[in-house]
Parts: C-alpha cells; sequence; structure tokens
C-alpha cells in the first residue's frame, strides 16, 4: 500500500542545503514530541495499544525509502559470564528506539542534507498524522458513542455507575487540546530552526511567509479540521502540493475547496434545493434575503467572480487562445483568497 510521505511530495523541492547544529537539534525536539502524542511507555511499562502503530510507522516508511529496516532491528554482542568465558547476547530493540535511532542518527559528511532531513521529516509527519486522524475519529464518533452511553440498559444485577456527558467532554477537550499545544511547539521549533514549513492536519507543506501563515493559514486549518472540511481539506492540500511543486493549475484545487465549503454551507443550513446547477446558485442560496442574508449581495458577486476569473477560465479550454495561467504571485493571492473565505463562511455557522 503507498503512502504519502513528506520526502515524495517534496523530492523536486530543495529545502535544506546543509546539515549543522540547528538540524540536529530539530529532529531531537520534534521525535521528543512525538513520543509525547504517541507514548511508548506509560508509567514504566510498554504501552501495548501504541506499540503497533509504531511498527506500523516503520514498516510504511521503510517501504517508501526502500529499505528493509530504517536502523537495525536487533542487538548481538559478547560478554563474559562469571567464569571468565564469552557467551553471546542478543535481542530485538523496541520500535520506538529503532524509529528515534533512525530519526536522531548521525548525518555522514558525504549523504544528501536535503534528502536525508526529508526522510527524518517524514517520520515526524506520518506518526503526527496517526495521532491526528485517532483524535478526529473520536470526536466524529463521540456525540454517538455519549448517546449510547446515556441510553443503554444494564442488567438488573449489573453495578450501576452514574454516566457523566459532562466529564466526558471535558476529558475529549483536555485530550485535543494537548495535541494542539503539541502542534504548537512543533511549527515554532520549524520556525526557530528557519525551515519553511508548518503542520496542519497530517501534512508538513511550504510556509514561507509567516505573517500569511499566522493571519490566514493557521486559522483556516483550525476551522477545517474536522469530517465536515474533509473535501475542503483535500482540496487545498493539492493546491499547495501543485503549487510547491510547480504542478498544473494548483489555484483550481483552491477553488474546488471553496466551491466545497459553500456547498457545505448550504446544506448544513438547509437551503440546498437539488436544483442548484454549479458554484454561483450555491452562492445565491448564502446571498438570499428568505434565508437570511448569510452573506451579502456584494460578497456574493466578489465570490462569483472568483470563480469566473479563476476557476473557468483555467478550468474550460481555451481553443486557439492562448493558454491562460497564472503568475507564482497570482496563484499565492488565489490560494490565500479561497483560504480567507472558507474561513470566513466557516466562522460565520
Amino acid at each position: 500500500m503507498l503512502t504519502d510521505v513528506f520526502s515524495y511530495r517534496y523530492l523536486d523541492q530543495p529545502i535544506w542545503q546543509t546539515y549543522g547544529e540547528l538540524e540536529s537539534r530539530l529532529l531531537v525536539q520534534l521525535i521528543a514530541v512525538v513520543k509525547e502524542a504517541l507514548p511508548y511507555y506509560t508509567s514504566g511499562k510498554i504501552n501495548e495499544t501504541n506499540k503497533p502503530k509504531w511498527k506500523q510507522l516503520h514498516d510504511n516508511l521503510a517501504r517508501e525509502l526502500g529499505v528493509k529496516e530504517l536502523s537495525p532491528l536487533y542487538y548481538s554482542y559478547t560478554q563474559k559470564n562469571g567464569l571468565g568465558q564469552d557467551f553471546p547476547v542478543s535481542g530485538f530493540y523496541e520500535w520506538e528506539t529503532v524509529c528515534e535511532r533512525f530519526v536522531n542518527g548521525a548525518f555522514v559528511s558525504t549523504a544528501d542534507p536535503d534528502r536525508f532531513m526529508k526522510e527524518r521529516i517524514s517520520f515526524i509527519e506520518l506518526a503526527l498524522r496517526v495521532r491526528h486522524d485517532e483524535i478526529t475519529a473520536i470526536n466524529t464518533n463521540l456525540p454517538i458513542w455519549i448517546k449510547e452511553q446515556e441510553t443503554r440498559v444494564l442488567p438488573y444485577s449489573a453495578k450501576r455507575v452514574p454516566f457523566s456527558s459532562t466529564a466526558v467532554i471535558a476529558s475529549n477537550r483536555e485530550m485535543n487540546s494537548r495535541f494542539s499545544d503539541l502542534i504548537v511547539e512543533v511549527n515554532e521549533r520549524l520556525r526557530r530552526a528557519k525551515v519553511p514549513i508548518s503542520y496542519h492536519t497530517g501534512f508538513f507543506q511550504f510556509a514561507v511567509d509567516q505573517q500569511i501563515e499566522r493571519v490566514i493559514a493557521k486559522p483556516f486549518w483550525d476551522l477545517v479540521d474536522g469530517a465536515l472540511w474533509k473535501n475542503v481539506d483535500i482540496d487545498m492540500k493539492e493546491a499547495l502540493d501543485r503549487r510547491d511543486s510547480n504542478d498544473k493549475d494548483p489555484a483550481i484545487f483552491a477553488a474546488k475547496a471553496l466551491e466545497s465549503a459553500i456547498m457545505i454551507v448550504s446544506d448544513q443550513k438547509g437551503w440546498t434545493r437539488g436544483t442548484e446547477n454549479g458554484a454561483a446558485q450555491y452562492v445565491d442560496n448564502l446571498v438570499s434575503k428568505a434565508n437570511g442574508g448569510y452573506i451579502a449581495p456584494w460578497e456574493g458577486e466578489i465570490l462569483k467572480d472568483y470563480f469566473r476569473k479563476v476557476r473557468n477560465s483555467l478550468g474550460h479550454g481555451p481553443g486557439s487562445a492562448p493558454m491562460p495561467e497564472l503568475t507564482i504571485i497570482q496563484t499565492d493571492w488565489a490560494i490565500e483568497t479561497a483560504m480567507s473565505w472558507i474561513r470566513t463562511l466557516v466562522r460565520r455557522m
């Protein structure tokens, strides 16, 4: 099975020119964050729930990198017994040790710094994605689980322990907060190491402009981090990946993400009629006075113009006319504008 890894997505996009103290320190810090997010030991004992996850992380990345093991899986050495005789000692390392040794392994001067760092950042990304996906699933299923607990019928002989949805919700909120704090730390560590990437909802992507990252990108990713906005998340990540790798038409995917967000708002508010034919009519649902004017008419016109000028011009064949193409600056604008629109639409719900 193919696994989406950072080192492959940014194979042709140089990031690291050298390897030094900043890079070494960053990897030590990031693997420490992973160990907090997916603890291998709990109260001094192996966490049997998380152990298989570390093995899977190892196996997935090893396959993508084309190696059998990220670092040696077992140890073997000779030591003397009480009689002064040599005897062999061997065994297997724990998966956390294997993975940590890979991430913090010594850099060989003949190695390519860019490849070396990307492969190790790939492990960090995969591990954080595992925890992100777990928490997303828990958040999605929590209301259903609470309802089941509140309505379940226990046998008469069963010990009745009062169920508190308030306590469960508070615990869930604390779990989300702890992980959110870890992601803030990851992005701050990257900034201090002068690495132009940031982590959002399972993936590392370029964050060249820190002001844009702080004011637009981070609030956007925070708001669409949920099952409801899955398609928005997917298309926006595709837009960024295409932009960063200089692939074709990244702005189209930003427009798709924006269109999905508009459709979701319309659906969630009960305004979708089922006869809509394109983004413009979904925008009309949001503008409609009968629906309370979710957005103002002038906002609706700006949105429609975005689709006309960005999505439509790039998404249709030009015939014999010159092939439409956005400049790098225009592409950044198209993506950042779509993010801003999605953010304001979601915040109004």
